[in-house]
């Protein structure tokens, strides 16, 4: 940690604030992170922000959540991580709990399912765009093409779980290495630096690994011991505890696993739920991960016996909002002493390669299913409004830049307007 010399009180004033502005993905609350941590508040030098992220991209979950985390316990050791992390989520917590609630109590209405049914052509036209931005940054040579389309066949005609594929290429791309991923190892051979030991070593991983276990599952076994261990409250936590640990390549490759399991393994949503979803998350401010709390509050509202239906929503989706992000601090508090050494290890960002480019292969069949439901609704026939929603709201993201929130907006107000105007 370096020596602090920012008071606490506007650390946290600012984590705060970023809460409720942290709109536009990853991407953007990354470089909205680098402006005002880096070029207008001047409290982490350029060089140490691009070693914060690279260590954050190599772990689980949401990186600009950890990147966050990260820098405040740089600049305030635990109180300062605990205090990014946690106000970096929160605002978000509560918006989009009210979001969920709109949606399962008055989706219904002509006037919200309207704005909804234009919401699904912008969500496909988001994914869409996703995956041919994620595999321009990803897919450099051959190979990597060749596994993403494994991976894609694998999870889409095999239905072979997303952890197993996860792993898969993992090891994959750590035992071949530069013969798989091209350039990965070689862009971390000309670091010579040696790593330094992290402070109290192993000791220290431990007394952090024991703690942050215990809060971790301490709300999955109560809640086991309340309701029965074969309860869906129960479900949900080990399903989005699965989730937290294999979770690399962002939000989307989540929702590609969720949407396997919520949808076609547990049949809690449908596929047209997940799509409104995503479109929820990505208009409120927060990680776009912050979509498992949406599935968990429907899965829960319109499964969990025995319980209000709003209750029960409003416990799943804490309690997945507690398994998604408690880990992902985790990893931050354990690894921070060691980011010199895991930003070196070659072996070890081959295998991160070989599972981005696998993640392609799973956001792809993600986009497939979403523009199927789309473009084909289960009412039967051809939507030709969504088609044309869809390609509008794809070309102007590709080629004209529109910002993403507008494009929600704007295709919801389309239904709307299609739907309840016409």
């Amino acid at each position: 940690m370096q020596e602090n010399h920012v008071p606490f009180r506007d650390a946290l004033r600012f984590w705060l604030k970023l809460g409720f502005i942290s709109f536009g993905g990853p991407t953007g609350q990354i470089a909205l992170m680098h402006k005002e941590v880096v070029e207008n508040k001047k409290w982490v030098p350029e060089d140490q922000f691009l070693h914060a992220l690279n260590f954050c991209m190599l772990l689980p979950g949401p990186e600009a959540q950890q990147l966050a985390t990260y820098i405040g316990w740089q600049l305030h050791g635990t109180r300062g991580a605990l205090a990014a992390g946690i106000l970096f989520v929160l605002p978000s917590i509560f918006i989009l709990w009210g979001l969920s609630w709109v949606y399962t109590s008055l989706g219904t209405l002509p006037a919200v399912a309207a704005l909804f049914y234009g919401l699904k052509p912008a969500v496909a036209a988001i994914v869409a765009e996703a995956v041919l931005r994620i595999s321009k940054k990803s897919l450099k040579n051959a190979s990597l093409l060749v596994l993403a389309a494994l991976s894609f066949v694998s999870i889409m005609f095999l239905n072979v779980p997303f952890p197993v594929i996860v792993l898969s290429a993992g090891l994959t791309g750590y035992a071949l290495n530069a013969r798989l991923t091209g350039a990965a190892g070689t862009a971390q051979q000309g670091l010579e630096k040696k790593p330094q030991a992290a402070p109290n070593g192993w000791v220290r991983a431990a007394k952090i690994a024991v703690i942050g276990m215990a809060l971790w599952f301490l709300p999955l076994v109560f809640l086991g011991l309340w309701r029965g261990w074969d309860d869906i409250l129960v479900d949900i936590g080990v399903l989005f505890t699965k989730a937290a640990v294999v979770t690399f390549g962002g939000a989307y490759a989540v929702l590609g696993y969720i949407s396997q399991q919520a949808v076609g393994h547990y049949g809690w949503l449908l596929p047209e739920q997940m799509m409104d979803g995503l479109g929820l998350a990505e208009t409120t401010p927060g990680p776009l991960i912050m979509v498992n709390q949406f599935v968990a509050y429907v899965a829960a509202y319109t499964h969990a016996p025995g319980l209000p239906p709003a209750l029960a929503g409003a416990i799943a989706g804490l309690l997945a909002t507690w398994v998604t992000f408690t880990p992902s601090m985790l990893w931050v508090f354990i690894g921070a002493p060691y980011i010199e050494a895991l930003r070196q290890n070659v072996k070890l960002a081959s295998a991160l390669t070989a599972i981005t480019a696998a993640v392609v292969g799973v956001v792809l069949n993600l986009g497939v299913t979403f523009t199927r439901h789309t473009l084909f609704p289960d009412a039967g026939g051809f939507d030709w409004f969504a088609l044309a929603a869809a390609l509008i709201a794809f070309i102007g993201m590709q080629y004209r830049k529109w910002p993403m929130i507008p494009v929600i907006i704007g295709s919801a107000a389309a239904g709307y307007f299609w739907k309840i105007v016409i």
